[in-house]
């Protein structure tokens, strides 16, 4: 049986950190977590990992920037970088400095996984956007995690009925096992 994967995850958005590290756990992936530069520096000098996924706008600093300094700390490192704004010139830029892929948010937790396997032909441009589902449960984990898990807070959050969100992540919890 293999080790686990380990990666570095690197956004300012915690909420966004948080949901994404339940989810690659689910799939039975580790990972930390870095809010800044000086927090994915000190972070990668101090463990190994496999792959990384960065952030390009981290609370007004570069992700393009700490990019080759990831890199040089571990030359053998995947990085792929996501963003929230994309553009043609950004991703040239970021597979120009190191990155082995470029998405666009929101993706979901497959979307990202593939996102580091290499390509049997030509990409695919179109890039699939997630389904409704696949949105919505996303939205419902980001905000119930920014409400600490209480489930009355996040109901009132999403204008939904607590019962309804209930049965919401019952089904969704059933589905996934």
């Amino acid at each position: 049986m293999s080790e686990p994967q380990v990666w570095l995850l690197i956004d300012d958005d915690d909420a966004f950190l948080q949901v994404l590290q339940r989810s690659l756990s689910r799939q039975g992936i580790q990972a930390s977590l870095a809010h800044s530069h000086q927090e994915a520096k000190a972070t990668l000098a101090g463990e190994q990992f496999d792959r990384c996924v960065l952030d390009l706008n981290l609370a007004g600093e570069s992700g393009l920037q700490l990019l080759p300094e990831l890199l040089d700390m571990r030359p053998d490192l995947e990085i792929l970088v996501l963003t929230g704004y994309g553009s043609i010139a950004t991703a040239v830029e970021a597979m120009r400095r190191g990155a082995i892929n470029y998405l666009c948010k929101p993706v979901t937790v497959n979307q990202l996984m593939a996102g580091f396997e290499p390509l049997d032909g030509p990409p695919d441009l179109r890039n699939a956007p997630p389904s409704v589902e696949e949105m919505e449960w996303e939205h419902i984990q980001r905000v119930l995690n920014g409400n600490e898990g209480n489930i009355s807070a996040t109901a009132r959050a999403l204008n939904m009925h607590r019962r309804t969100l209930q049965r919401k992540l019952q089904k969704h919890s059933r589905w996934r096992q």
